[in-house]
């Protein structure tokens, strides 16, 4: 992207960015010029890191603890933003999981984990643009220029596979609810999501440790028809297209960005 401040001055809201894609968004913002708030709900360490990334990159930031599958922490980060009297963008990042990887054992899950997944991962991003309605709508009246609404989804929510049966429920959902309210919200707010594949964060090396993390590195990187396998930073040059003025006409989109996994590629073995 050639003009590095080409959001200057605009107001941006990332939820769940403590850490990992999150993170990543919100420094790549702050570095385009816009002002941030992060958010997070039990990583305080690591969200006054992600804070200092943003204010060294000359941005205006705010730090906001709020669990976005309430409606309490929705409107706690929706007042922050009121004190800018606007939002331009908003990124609906903060997700959760519960593992099951055996989707034929409908016995690894429970309903909690359907209602807990659920809530964060479609409810929260519901609550989030209920929330922020009239402030994105504000952005738009002040600026002549559609507010952005950027869902944070999965290839899971495409291709049904993925950490378990509820995550990529989830994340279908989360797609579904991405162009009905791209339609609904038209022409004010622009509503579009990003399926990542794979990311490679310190959370996966932390959980597996290194030796296994490598192996699976290695397995994405020889699975995908990139024969790569996204960090953090891959995945937000490519979901952050959504906030720049060059796809001022584009809503309603989701944007695959898993180096080809959804394609099901598989090396060709040698002759």
């Amino acid at each position: 992207m050639a003009d590095t401040q080409e959001l200057d001055g605009r107001k941006a809201l990332v939820t769940g960015s403590a850490t990992g894609l999150g993170r990543s968004m919100a420094v790549k913002l702050a570095e385009r010029g816009a002002d941030v708030i992060i958010n997070y709900s039990r990583s305080s360490a690591e969200a006054e890191e992600a804070a200092d990334l943003c204010r060294a990159a000359g941005a205006q930031v705010r730090l906001v603890q709020g669990d976005v599958s309430e409606e309490s922490g929705c409107k706690a980060l929706a007042d922050s933003a009121a004190a800018w009297g606007r939002l331009d963008i908003l990124i609906n990042n903060a997700g959760i999981t519960r593992h099951a990887r055996d989707h034929a054992d409908l016995e690894a899950l429970t309903k909690d984990d359907f209602m807990v997944t659920y809530a964060v991962n479609v409810v929260g991003p519901f609550l989030m643009m209920q929330a922020c309605k009239g402030l994105l709508e504000a952005a738009y009246d002040q600026t002549g220029r559609a507010s952005t609404v950027l869902n944070t989804s999965s290839i899971a929510g495409v291709t049904g596979i993925g950490s378990s049966v509820a995550y990529a429920a989830t994340k279908g959902a989360l797609n579904t609810m991405t162009l009905s309210l791209a339609r609904a919200l038209a022409p004010k707010i622009r509503v579009n999501a990003v399926c990542p594949g794979f990311i490679g964060t310190r959370w996966f090396k932390d959980e597996m440790g290194a030796e296994q993390y490598d192996k699976l590195e290695g397995a994405v990187r020889a699975s995908t028809p990139l024969q790569a396998a996204s960090g953090p930073d891959d995945v937000a040059d490519g979901a952050l297209v959504f906030v720049m003025d060059a796809t001022r006409h584009v809503t309603g989109e989701t944007l695959l960005v898993d180096a080809g996994t959804h394609l099901g590629y598989a090396p060709l073995i040698a002759r």
